[in-house]
């Protein structure tokens, strides 16, 4: 089955579950709502036209200018006819989202990451914690409105013979930015040059 048979295929069975669909890049896309996942995931799983029986990620889009601010992406592949299918919703910023747990195990770790980095709640999670961060991180590193230093820093302490978290400090007392072009020299350069100059 070629890729417009499958989109006509998953279309008719999963009627007014899917939203919208599309190909590009050689790959399926489908739009849906968040409180079908479970159903449309299912189906593409277990149908015989469709064996997408690998779950390869689960990731998070932010748009933090829209109210429903993320977009929630699974990505799926089918082995056995060697294609890939995207699946994605909207959520707002405290929704709660079902979990894809019962149905590929696999995405245990992959929410797990999603909830770390988005702060996006999964629902019936068997272990929904932080992954990549340490313990007692503040905020979500991947939205768009977490600093790029980050609100804690990690150094050795002196004083107390051990590794301590504070509030990052940024230091700008002694930094003496030049932005002038490499290729033609900084000021006090051209200036010892033009007395040296001078002198011979």
């Amino acid at each position: 089955m070629n890729l417009n048979d499958l989109e006509k295929k998953i279309n008719s069975e999963l009627t007014t579950k899917i939203n919208s669909s599309h190909i590009k890049h050689n790959q399926l896309y489908f739009e849906i709502d968040k409180d079908d996942l479970l159903d449309v995931v299912l189906f593409i799983k277990t149908n015989k036209n469709t064996k997408f029986r690998q779950l390869i990620d689960i990731t998070v889009v932010d748009y933090p200018e829209q109210t429903q601010r993320f977009k929630v992406v699974y990505l799926f592949l089918s082995h056995e006819f060697n294609q890939r299918l995207i699946v994605s919703y909207f959520i707002s910023e405290n929704e709660i989202i079902p979990t894809l747990t019962s149905v590929f195990p696999s995405a245990n770790w992959m929410e797990r990451e999603v909830f770390d980095m988005y702060g996006v709640n999964f629902k019936d999670h068997p272990d929904l914690r932080r992954i990549l961060t340490d313990y007692g991180f503040e905020g979500h590193p991947l939205r768009k409105d977490f600093p790029l230093t980050g609100h804690q820093e990690v150094r050795y302490s002196e004083d107390k013979k051990k590794v301590i978290n504070e509030p990052v400090k940024l230091e700008q007392n002694y930094r003496n930015f030049d932005y002038e072009s490499p290729w033609e020299g900084t000021k006090y350069i051209k200036e010892i040059q033009d007395i040296n100059d001078k002198k011979n």
